[in-house]
């Protein structure tokens, strides 16, 4: 049985997931693994180019869209490694990283989670960790993003590390449930980290693990869309753990015309 399972969900990913894929066999992680890609019901291709380009990853056809968490979970469950990295399709993968992820974890037994330093196409540092997201919280992540590349240049314990690239331990998954569902973009990745912690794991940041992240090609055709699948994900996290801002936070999304309408990010 393979130690590690490498979960990418895609969804009409046609124009990066070739890189993503290229990146992890041609520079194979030496940890033995298995690559399990779970397709939401793409409709530009994605699941026959990768069925034809691809035979040694296996494919799984989730029959509809069910989101970053759902997709995961069932990404999850089909796998078989005690280690389970979440991977975002619009990622390339440097030489050694997936086993610095690895060795993070092996070398800290009380690490849960640990995330992976993310750069653009450019190499610029994208701020990939943070604390707990509250009101003042989201107000400081905005404010250092213009450190991301010092803030990312040593290893720390964070509350929570970026869902495009987290290694988590599949005994610290199964103890919250797996991802929340009721996230189905945004901000699932702070929540699974939050649940992680609080069943005493830690949340580790390592910048030995470096990731291309192509930020912003997945969501760049359907800005509307991704504005109010984020707005869904903000008031239902704020519901969960902050309930006393979310009066506040509804009357300020409305104020600035930004509170989403109820219909399901399905649609």
């Amino acid at each position: 049985m393979p130690r590690l399972s490498i979960i990418i969900v895609t969804y009409n990913s046609t124009a990066y997931i070739d890189t993503c894929l290229r990146s992890l066999v041609e520079q194979r992680p030496k940890v033995d693994h298995e690559i399990l890609v779970v397709d939401n019901a793409s409709t530009d291709g994605t699941l026959r180019s990768i069925r034809q380009r691809w035979t040694g990853v296996r494919v799984v056809d989730a029959g509809e869209n069910l989101g970053f968490a759902g997709a995961n979970n069932l990404g999850i469950r089909q796998s078989f490694g005690s280690l389970v990295l979440l991977l975002n399709p619009d990622t390339a993968v440097a030489a050694g990283a997936v086993d610095a992820l690895v060795g993070a974890v092996d070398r800290r037994p009380d690490v849960g989670i640990v995330g992976a330093r993310l750069v653009d196409a450019g190499g610029r540092a994208e701020l990939s960790w943070g604390n707990m997201v509250s009101p003042f919280a989201e107000l400081r992540q905005k404010l250092v993003k213009r450190s991301a590349e010092s803030l990312t240049r040593r290893e720390r314990e964070v509350d929570w590390v970026s869902g495009a690239c987290l290694l988590v331990r599949r005994d610290a998954a199964e103890e919250v449930g797996l991802l929340d569902e009721r996230y189905f973009m945004y901000l699932e990745d702070v929540d699974f980290c939050a649940a992680v912690r609080g069943r005493g794991w830690k949340v580790l940041f390592t910048p030995t693990a470096e990731v291309v992240h192509l930020r912003g090609q997945s969501r760049a055709t359907a800005s509307a869309a991704t504005e109010q699948a984020y707005r869904r994900s903000q008031l239902a996290f704020y519901d969960k753990h902050h309930p006393g801002w979310t009066p506040w936070l509804r009357r300020y999304l409305k104020l600035r015309g930004k509170l989403p309408d109820n219909r399901s990010s399905h649609d």
